[in-house]
């Protein structure tokens, strides 16, 4: 049986933790900055944790991970 293959998007995207729960970056933060707070933009720059719905669909994404 050949070698099941990493969702190469899905690689770029999340990040596992020690735990098997998966963070990712947070959205807002690409463009039309000017009118945000800096302080709104320092909070989005920290990466969140996928909410527990999410967390088996991304986990089929990693089959060895």
């Amino acid at each position: 049986m050949p070698k099941m293959k990493t969702l190469k998007s899905a690689l770029k995207r999340f990040r596992s933790t020690e735990s098997g729960k998966f963070k990712r970056k947070q959205s807002n933060l690409r463009h039309i900055l000017t009118k945000k707070t800096s302080k709104v933009k320092r909070h989005l720059r920290k990466k969140i944790l996928i909410s527990k719905s999410d967390n088996m669909h991304v986990r089929a994404f990693f089959p060895y991970g």
